[in-house]
This record gives structure tokens, C-alpha cells and sequence, in this order.
């Protein structure tokens, strides 16, 4: 099969190990980013299979309808920048394990190292080192701290972990079910929403972007957390209401907020108003970002194109797809 893969910044998926269970068939793999629907349509123009990164590039009607050959997109995890109707319509399948019960651990990680920059201050005091100065301000400590989990599932739950490792009470705010099943697992539940944003210090967003959760933290929300308080997101832009986190921090609650992810990427424009924020930590959507997670996750996107090519497709989103095989050339 011809296989492309986008959006590959750093070269980094050749060099993986699961990159074999590519051999023999013919892969492109492009590094740079592009937009404009003929560009990519002129890339992928003899593409059977296509590989996304996550959410890097959206997958929309008018480029499906110059992509004849195109037959199977293989990814993992969500799929808001897919446009699932128009695959359905030309007969392109759609394969993305979800990997249940297995967290990105690197997304976690990496969001506590957020939690620890942000409230040491460590991007201002690495600055004011290389700018010649010494030490750039007092940062605040963590032990008995609340830390508050909005979303118990794989990663929010590891978090907690984290957070009970460093000496911190946790509450968490979730779905009903998400909610009990943190009650099993000896976590303390907030008694509401209101009570969950005004009590915690650190509030670290976990849950995955659909139309149920789309803006479901509001400027309210955010209104209600102290001036002290640190808002993480890690997860997705889209949770939080338009505008709200960037007017709430003018405001100055919460006094801080650590954001890893933004509703249009990527982010080139330094004058973008959360990374011109003082009282923002910005970092460019790394929180997946390591060897060995792109190696779980392109060995299980690898797979399922080989699954394809042996007449059996698994993970598969769209099932109507398989009733309109498209043909090939």
C-alpha cells in the first residue's frame, strides 16, 4: 500500500522500532505542516492510507473529495478534527483504538511538570539566570495544597497519584460514574462544581473533548478559584468557554493558569494572548511528546493498517465505511 504520514515534525517516526512492521509497503513521510486543502490534496494524491498525528491536521469533505485512492486514515485516541460524515460518504475507513485502560503516561508527567514550573516560577528564574540577574521571585510550595481533578479517568487518576505523592489533599469533579468509581478508589469528591473550583489550589483538567464537555468549564467557573490558584489543561482547549480562561486571568482569578493545548494549532503568533500572558505558562501541545509514547502509539496505529491490509480492519469509528469500499488503482 502507498502510506503517507503527516505532520512528523522531528523526523521521529522512522527511527522508531515499530516502523518496520512498515516494510513492504511504500511510506512518505512529510515533516513540515500544511493547511491548504490543494497542497495536501496534491501530497496525497496516490495515498491508499494515510497516518495522523493526533489532531495536527483536519480531515474535511473537500479534501476527501480529491483523494479517490484513499481508503483507510489510521490514528489513535479521539477524532474531533475528522469530518466522520464525509469519510462515511466516500467510503474511507477510520481506525483509532481508543487503548482503554491504558493512560499516556507521558501526558501526565508532563502535567505535573507544568504544576511544578508554574508555581516555582522555573521559566522566570531560568530567564533572569541567562539574562545576567540571580534569583526572579519567591514560587509557592505544593504540600498541603488541594489538588483538584477535573475528570477522573486513565490520566486524571494517575495525577492524583502524583498529587498524593507530593503531599496534597485531592478532590475531584466528574461524571456520576467517573465520580463513584474515584469514591472506590479512596479519593475524596467535591460536594459540587461551585465548591470544587473555589476550594482547590491546583486544578488540573482531564476528559476528553466531545460535544458534552465542550466549554463545560465556564468564566463562572473559573471566577470562583482563588487569586493564588493554578488552572492546568493539558487535555484540550475546547473545555473551557472561548475566551473565559484568558479574561479570568486579566481578572486574576486564577492567579495562574499552565496550558499545554489551544483551540487552533499550531500556535506561531507570539502576540497569541496566552502566551503574551504574564501569568501564563504556554508550552507548544508536547504533552504526548516523548519516544516511547509516539512508539505505543504508532505501533498500535501501524497495526491496524496492517490489519487493513489483510482484509480485516479493526478499531474501526465508522463502520458504515465498510459498506462502500472504494476502489483502487
Amino acid at each position: 500500500m502507498k502510506i503517507s504520514i503527516l505532520d512528523d515534525y522531528f523526523d521521529t517516526v522512522r527511527t522508531l522500532p515499530c516502523f518496520a512492521k512498515l516494510a513492504g509497503h511504500e511510506v512518505a513521510v512529510w515533516n513540515d505542516h500544511v493547511e491548504e486543502v490543494g497542497a495536501l490534496a496534491g501530497r496525497l494524491a496516490d495515498t491508499e492510507a494515510l497516518v495522523l498525528i493526533r489532531e495536527r491536521t483536519k480531515i474535511e469533505a473537500p479534501l476527501l473529495e480529491r483523494l479517490p485512492r484513499l481508503r483507510l486514515i489510521s490514528q489513535r485516541s479521539v477524532y474531533p478534527h475528522i469530518d466522520i460524515a464525509a469519510c462515511d460518504r466516500h467510503g474511507v475507513i477510520v481506525s483509532s483504538g481508543q487503548h482503554p485502560g491504558t493512560p499516556s503516561y507521558a501526558t501526565a508527567e508532563f502535567t505535573w511538570a507544568l504544576v511544578l514550573a508554574a508555581l516555582r516560577r522555573l521559566p522566570q528564574q531560568v530567564a533572569s539566570l541567562k539574562a545576567g540577574r540571580w534569583q526572579a521571585g519567591v514560587g509557592s510550595s505544593l504540600r498541603g495544597k488541594t489538588l483538584g481533578i477535573y475528570g477522573y479517568g486513565r490520566i486524571g487518576s494517575v495525577v492524583a497519584g502524583y498529587g498524593k505523592a507530593f503531599g496534597m489533599p485531592v478532590l475531584v469533579w466528574a461524571r456520576d460514574a467517573s465520580l463513584a468509581r474515584a469514591r472506590a478508589e479512596g479519593w475524596a469528591a467535591a460536594a459540587s462544581k461551585e465548591a470544587f473550583f473555589a476550594e482547590c489550589d491546583v486544578i488540573s483538567l482531564h476528559m476528553r473533548l466531545v460535544p458534552a464537555t465542550r466549554g463545560i468549564v465556564t468564566a463562572a467557573d473559573l471566577a470562583r478559584m482563588k487569586p493564588t490558584a493554578l488552572l492546568v489543561n493539558t487535555s484540550r482547549a475546547g473545555l473551557i468557554e472561548p475566551g473565559a480562561l484568558v479574561a479570568a486571568l486579566r481578572a486574576g482569578r486564577p492567579g495562574q493558569a499552565a496550558v499545554d493545548v489551544y483551540e487552533t494549532e499550531p500556535v506561531t503568533d507570539p502576540r497569541h494572548p496566552l502566551v503574551a500572558s504574564e501569568n501564563a505558562l504556554c508550552t507548544p501541545h508536547i504533552g504526548y511528546v516523548t519516544r516511547e509514547e509516539y512508539e505505543i502509539q504508532f505501533s498500535d496505529i501501524f497495526d491496524q493498517i496492517l490489519a487493513y491490509a489483510a482484509g480485516a480492519p479493526i478499531n474501526v469509528v465508522n463502520p458504515e465505511a465498510l459498506q462502500r469500499p472504494r476502489g483502487g488503482g
